[in-house]
């Protein structure tokens, strides 16, 4: 059974420490993290900061330590135009400290040659920090598909430099399980793992995605044929935003722990499957 973990929107700015005991009370192992918290309209948390608040850094330290839970993925560190991947060098720091194995990054910057270049800058930074760090494409994003994914890939050419395959992203993006399965295992780092109608309700992409996304095995982006391609030995991390439920009422804990049991039933079928 791969690893669990629960993304960062899927909490919709929880502290920190109170995220961590969620995922250790839902039997996952792994979180990922941006440095400060955002107002998502949602719950009423107040704005983190793990940059400034050196109390709260040795707090989630702690927290992680006594439950077992540790962070899977560094967010926050996007490339934009006429900004410098080094102004990151601080961040990568704190990641370092706070025990994450790994940052992800994507593109908001049009110019494809310079986003690579600027991945590289952060690749070389994480590499001196013992950091790995990933890129995930996205139909909003300046990497919108795989083969520009492989592309950036190539230009950097740096092992620890791989691929986030999100399972909206990818199946929005046009890509197949097919495409995945002929791609060495090795380029795939990390793994999201969500649910959606196949064919958009909601006019904006990132409205859908940083918002309303499904319970995984509940929507139509057929999960299983993803799932038996993809690597077994990664995190599986569900990005499983739903403000609609939490507007509703709906807890942090029942929204999720939903997900996480529909994760589970899914290896758990492909397992049996792949026995018989």
């Amino acid at each position: 059974m791969p690893a669990i973990g629960i993304e960062n929107i899927s909490v919709f700015g929880m502290p920190p420490v109170e995220f961590v005991q969620l995922a250790a009370d839902l039997g996952c192992q792994h979180i990922s993290t941006g440095l400060t918290g955002f107002a998502f309209g949602v719950h009423d948390y107040p704005i983190f900061s793990l940059r400034d608040d050196v109390p709260l850094r040795r707090e989630m330290i702690a927290a992680m330590r006594d439950t077992g839970v540790s962070i899977s993925l560094g967010e926050g560190c996007t490339v934009r135009e006429g900004a410098s991947a080094r102004d990151f060098a601080a961040d990568l720091d704190l990641f370092a400290e706070l025990g994450a194995p790994r940052i992800n990054t994507v593109s908001m910057d049009p110019d494809f040659t310079r986003t690579c270049d600027e991945f590289a800058v952060l690749a070389e930074m994480c590499a001196t920090r013992g950091l790995r760090i990933t890129t995930e494409l996205a139909p909003a994003l300046t990497i919108d598909n795989l083969p520009k994914a492989l592309a950036a890939l190539r230009h950097i050419g740096r092992p620890d430099f791989r691929l986030l395959i999100d399972t909206m992203h990818i199946t929005r993006s046009g890509s197949t399980p097919a495409d995945i399965a002929a791609l060495d295992p090795e380029l795939i780092d990390y793994i999201q793992v969500a649910d959606a109608p196949r064919v958009p309700t909601i006019a904006s992409y990132m409205e859908e995605a940083m918002f309303e996304r499904m319970v995984p095995g509940e929507g139509e982006l057929g999960l299983r044929d993803w799932l038996r391609v993809l690597p077994k030995d990664r995190v599986y991390a569900i990005e499983v935003p739903q403000r609609s439920a939490a507007l509703a009422g709906k807890s942090a804990h029942e929204r999720l722990g939903a997900c996480v049991a529909g994760v589970r039933k899914l290896i758990a079928e492909i397992n049996e499957k792949e026995k018989a």
